[in-house]
């Protein structure tokens, strides 16, 4: 179930409180009158299924209140109710399976900022696969699989593309365009600099034979970007996100841009040609496969008749 918060002004509260009288995935529906001061108006607050707040939604937005008033939603973890039952059992479909296409937007529109912070764990990130592919540390390399951020624009892309966002694919396609290249150009600095101190040498990378998958590209490896961007995608829109830890284990993206920065300092081109291609690969293959998830789910679901509501996510 979702809490449903909503700030309406006076005149429209009575349809507010109708819309959500009517919905049968609502329930537990409240209204207090004159409560709020900025913006000024009533409070109305309910609980919905998933599977209904998509529907709950537009009508709230064809009522004027994202502009007059403002929707707050949030996911409520425990609810012992017989009503609450009865509203989930009222609605088809699986709540687990329940698309929120605005949280899916202004989810990937946040998780996809160039910020300080996503900059930061991307070139740690790549500092640390660097530092497993030099040491032929595989748990080190999972570890940088787990820290890297880059899944949030690459999701942002794909629900760009799929929601023609144009706004969600530059996001994405702009954190990532300035991101790896950055963090590659610092992890090779810091390549250079562990030469100096004596704890690099060319020789180092001869035995690789417990990451090089990094660099060696096949086809599992984009059965496997295809994979693990299908269920990162689901994971995203469905209520089971604690998956997604698993979809960042299973890519090389950030092993790949760490090593080429490293195999290119140390002269090793045909390595450094492979960790660049198995990056491609799987940026294609997560992006394709995303793209492929939400189209099906969107066709499951039925078009939303006028098309989704621009989400502010600046």
């Amino acid at each position: 179930m979702q809490h449903l918060r909503v700030v309406s002004p006076e005149a429209v509260t009575a349809e507010v409180r109708d819309l959500l009288l009517a919905e049968p995935g609502a329930t537990h529906v409240t209204v207090l009158a004159g409560v709020a001061l900025q913006p000024v108006g009533d409070v109305v607050e309910a609980d919905v299924t998933r599977e209904a707040v998509d529907r709950v939604l537009d009508g709230l937005c064809g009522l004027g209140i994202d502009g007059t008033g403002g929707v707050t939603l949030e996911t409520i973890d425990t609810t012992l109710s017989d009503a609450a039952d009865r509203a989930e059992e009222a609605v088809p479909g699986d709540p687990q399976d329940a698309v929120i296409w605005d949280e899916v937007v202004a989810r990937t529109g946040e998780d996809s900022r160039l910020s300080i912070s996503f900059q930061t764990f991307l070139t740690v990130a790549c500092l640390l696969a660097a530092i497993g592919a030099i040491t032929n540390s595989p748990v080190t390399v999972v570890g940088a699989m787990v820290l890297g951020p880059e899944f949030g624009p690459l999701a942002a892309v794909a629900v760009g593309i799929a929601l023609r966002r144009g706004d969600l694919v530059r996001r994405g396609a702009v954190a990532l365009a300035v991101g790896f290249p950055l963090a590659m150009v610092v992890t090779a600095a810091a390549t250079l600099l562990f030469d100096a101190v004596g704890l690099l040498d060319a020789t180092s990378l001869d035995s690789l034979d417990q990451v090089d998958f990094i660099y060696q590209v096949g086809w599992f490896s984009f059965i496997v970007a295809l994979l693990a961007g299908a269920a990162g995608m689901l994971a995203l829109t469905s209520a089971k996100s604690a998956s997604l830890v698993g979809v960042f284990i299973s890519v090389t993206t950030v092993p790949a841009a760490a090593f080429a920065s490293v195999a290119l300092v140390e002269g090793r081109f045909a390595e450094a040609a492979g960790s660049v291609l198995q990056l491609v690969v799987n940026v294609v293959g997560i992006v394709l496969a995303a793209v492929a998830v939400l189209v099906a789910s969107r066709r499951t679901a039925g078009a939303r008749r006028g098309g989704l509501r621009r989400l502010s996510t600046g």
